[in-house]
């Protein structure tokens, strides 16, 4: 029988090379080793999360929860894109919201020069870094989509008082962040970028667990 076939198989190391242990044991001494994740993200954005856990050292297993999916209707996206020149400030709260303001920004009779003098916030790291990828850069990048963090880093800029403020998001996206601008004096404008759909795993395949 061929040992590199037969489970029962063992290596054993003997000598002074077994005390280089500490030293070589990188496979088992990385941070997320032995533990087991479930990554819920759409199964489309959910490749490089996995990866990133996986070189950490976990058994990452891909169960998406929910779908993106267009807008019932676009029109309202449309109308807010035709008009993205007349805003302030435009928040960006997640990378689907990024994708899908631009694609129908792109897709109609404008390009990014519609976005000159509109400043923009994104909140997180990944989606500043999708707004890098369309090639615009971010005035400013709060770390959490907190109705305080928001406007904080707006009023860092200027009074939030008069500003006109575009805020694309999903079709269950949080109103709190909108409702503390208006508070503060901003003209808000909120349009339904995208759904969020619920995965039907008997329709399209259960996680591999």
């Amino acid at each position: 029988m061929n040992a590199s076939n037969d489970p029962r198989a063992a290596i054993l190391v003997v000598g002074r090379v077994a005390n280089l242990r500490d030293h070589l044991r990188w496979f088992d001494a990385r941070p997320l080793f032995g533990r087991r994740i479930l990554v819920t993200r759409p199964r489309d954005q959910a490749a490089e999360l996995t990866a990133r856990l996986e070189a950490m050292g976990a058994d990452a297993v891909e169960a998406p929860m929910i779908r993106i999916l267009p807008p019932d209707d676009f029109a309202p996206l449309d109308d807010a894109c035709g008009r993205a020149s007349e805003f302030d400030w435009i928040v960006f709260a997640s990378v689907n919201a990024v994708d899908a303001f631009m694609e129908r920004l792109l897709a109609g009779p404008r390009d990014l020069r519609a976005l000159h003098g509109v400043r923009l916030c994104a909140v997180g790291p990944a989606t500043a870094e999708r707004l890098a990828k369309y090639g615009l850069k971010v005035d400013v990048a709060p770390q959490e989509f907190r109705a305080e963090a928001m406007l904080r880093a707006i009023e860092e800029r200027g009074p939030v008082a008069g500003q006109r403020v575009l805020l694309p998001r999903a079709d269950i996206g949080r109103e709190v962040v909108a409702d503390e601008l208006r508070r503060q004096g901003a003209d808000v404008t909120e349009v339904i970028a995208y759904r969020t759909g619920v995965v039907e795993p008997e329709r399209e395949g259960e996680p591999d667990v």
